[in-house]
């Protein structure tokens, strides 16, 4: 948590609070030690006019405002998460194809440009030292507004769907239940009725689509996200198996603080390697993200997967012979 996520976030806290907020508590909600809080308390006061004020009876801070009243802090202050929605929201509405769409979606873009301009800050607005690049993006396909369609009317749909890994096509029916945008690029989750479940299409390997007047088959979120969020990356499924990779100290610098998955587990090991443990279920994407890494990290476990990951160096290493 940076500097500004830290004032943001003690902002919301004196703000919602009923009651004075230990400095103990603000400590542990800020992630840092007791100086740093002192400091961006006097910060907020000296530059920010902020009246947080030390309530010596009941041994903690709040704002001293009067009643009915409440503090805001000046211009409108995004946290990093914030600042990064509206930009991908803005660039995904510059993404549309001119024309299409732009009396709706002009009023929208310049109430995003209207909001990313009164970020505090002196000259230009901060969003203008701001890129968001993407990365191997794949073209949604001609069957998007198709397919949102009938997402929302609850239908279901015929498919022609292209196997990359097979190189064939096949036809299914589907129910769709959400769309997925994940690495800059599109998937549909839905109930494949040929294959009796859950499944996920990559929107751009889908060739034709065809209505149906059938009503789609519902599978309720608790479903879905268990379905969805056990296993690694875009795959599905539960995760029957748990890697345990090791990555050399330098490389450790950068991958300590990556989240690869929700459930992971790490440690420092004594020689200075970060040793990182997470559940998969198929091995495609967890391989193609180890092979970013060459000679530093490790698959120590499963046997399969490190297996697996060495056939595929040693098949490289072969082009370079």
């Amino acid at each position: 948590m940076d500097r500004f996520d830290r004032i943001f976030e003690l902002n919301r806290i004196l703000q919602s609070a009923r009651y004075p907020v230990s400095r103990q508590r603000l400590e542990e909600a800020l992630e840092c030690s007791r100086a740093t809080v002192k400091r961006l308390i006097e910060e907020m006061r000296l530059y920010l006019n902020a009246p947080i004020i030390y309530d010596r009876k009941l041994n903690g801070y709040r704002y001293d405002t009067s009643e009915g009243q409440m503090y805001e802090l000046p211009g409108l202050w995004f946290n990093a998460s914030e600042l990064q929605a509206l930009l991908a929201t803005q660039q995904l509405l510059e993404d549309v194809q001119p024309g299409l769409l732009d009396s709706h979606l002009q009023p929208l873009r310049r109430k995003i440009d209207e909001l990313l301009s009164r970020q505090p800050g002196i000259g230009e607005p901060v969003t203008g030292r701001i890129r968001l690049l993407k990365s191997a993006a794949r073209p949604a396909g001609p069957h998007f507004s198709q397919i949102a369609g009938a997402l929302a009317a609850r239908c279901r749909l015929q498919l022609v769907y292209y196997n990359r890994s097979q190189d064939s096509l096949s036809e299914r029916e589907i129910s769709p239940q959400r769309l997925t945008h994940y690495r800059d690029n599109w998937y549909l989750d839905a109930w494949c009725h040929l294959r009796n479940g859950l499944r996920t299409f990559a929107l751009d390997a889908i060739r034709e689509v065809y209505p149906s007047s059938s009503q789609a088959r519902e599978v309720d979120e608790a479903t879905l996200n268990a379905h969805y969020a056990d296993a690694y990356g875009i795959f599905s499924g539960k995760a029957l198996h748990r890697a345990v990779l090791r990555f050399t100290p330098e490389r450790a610098r950068w991958v300590s603080t990556e989240t690869w998955h929700p459930h992971q587990q790490s440690r420092w090991l004594e020689d200075g390697r970060y040793e990182l443990t997470l559940p998969y279920s198929h091995p495609e994407e967890l391989i193609m993200d180890l092979l970013r890494y060459g000679p530093d990290v490790e698959v120590v476990e499963p046997s399969s997967l490190r297996q697996a990951v060495a056939d595929h160096l040693r098949a490289a290493a072969s082009l370079y012979a």
